[in-house]
C-alpha cells in the first residue's frame, strides 16, 4: 500500500516512511525520522531527524515529536499534546547536546493537551488523561491525571478502566476482549492464555 503525503507537506530527503502511512497537510518530516507502516500524521505535525515511530501510530493534529522521542507501535498522540526533549532550556544557552531521551511503550494513549516533560518513559497501554503534566516513568497500563499527574487507576489494552486498586492482589478478565490482567503489589500484568 502506498504512502500518501498531502502536496501541502514537506518530507525532506532521507526520511523513511511506513507502507500504508498517511502525511496530511502541513506536516513536516524531518530527513532523519523513521516512521513505521500505517502511521497516520495529522495537520501540522512536525517531526524531527531523532524520532523513531512505530507501525499503527497516530499523531493527531498540532503536535511536534521533537529529537530523541521514540514511539512504540499502536501509540496514539491526542490533538495538541506537547513532548520537550531539554529539561532546562534557556534561549541563550545551547543544551542539544543534553537531549533527554523520551520512550512512549507500545498502545500507550496520549490525551489531548498533555505535556510529556523529556526523560520519561510511559509504559505499555498506559493511558495519560487530556491536560495532565507527565513528569515520572508511567507504569504499563496506569491511568494518569492531573497536574502534575497522579495515577488514579488501570486501563485495559481495549482502552477501559479496569475496577482493581492501585495496589494489592485481583484479577480482572475484559468483557470485550475477554483478556486477563492480574494485579501483584503495584504491577498490572496482563496474564497470557
Amino acid at each position: 500500500m502506498a504512502v500518501t503525503i498531502h502536496p501541502s507537506a514537506i518530507v525532506d530527503d532521507g526520511a523513511q516512511i511506513g507502507d500504508g502511512s498517511r502525511v496530511w497537510h502541513f506536516v513536516h518530516v524531518c530527513g532523519g525520522a523513521r516512521i513505521g507502516e500505517a502511521v497516520s500524521l495529522g495537520q501540522n505535525v512536525f517531526v524531527g531527524n531523532r524520532v523513531v515511530i512505530g507501525d499503527r501510530c497516530k499523531i493527531q493534529n498540532n503536535v511536534s515529536v521533537y529529537d530523541n522521542v521514540t514511539l512504540e507501535e499502536g501509540v496514539f498522540c491526542g490533538p495538541s499534546m506537547v513532548f520537550t526533549n531539554v529539561y532546562n532550556p534557556r534561549s541563550l544557552i545551547e543544551r542539544k547536546c543534553e537531549y533527554r531521551d523520551t520512550r512512549v511503550k507500545k498502545g500507550a494513549t496520549l490525551g489531548a493537551n498533555c505535556t510529556v516533560v523529556c526523560g520519561t518513559t510511559i509504559g505499555a497501554y498506559a493511558f495519560v488523561g487530556a491536560g495532565a503534566v507527565i513528569n515520572r516513568d508511567v507504569p504499563d497500563y496506569a491511568l494518569m491525571v492531573g497536574v502534575p499527574a497522579r495515577h488514579i487507576g488501570w486501563m485495559s489494552e481495549y482502552g477501559e478502566q479496569i475496577p482493581l486498586p492501585l495496589e494489592g492482589a485481583g484479577e480482572y478478565t475484559c468483557p470485550h476482549s475477554g483478556q486477563r490482567y492480574r494485579l501483584n503489589g503495584k504491577t498490572l500484568e496482563r496474564i497470557e492464555p
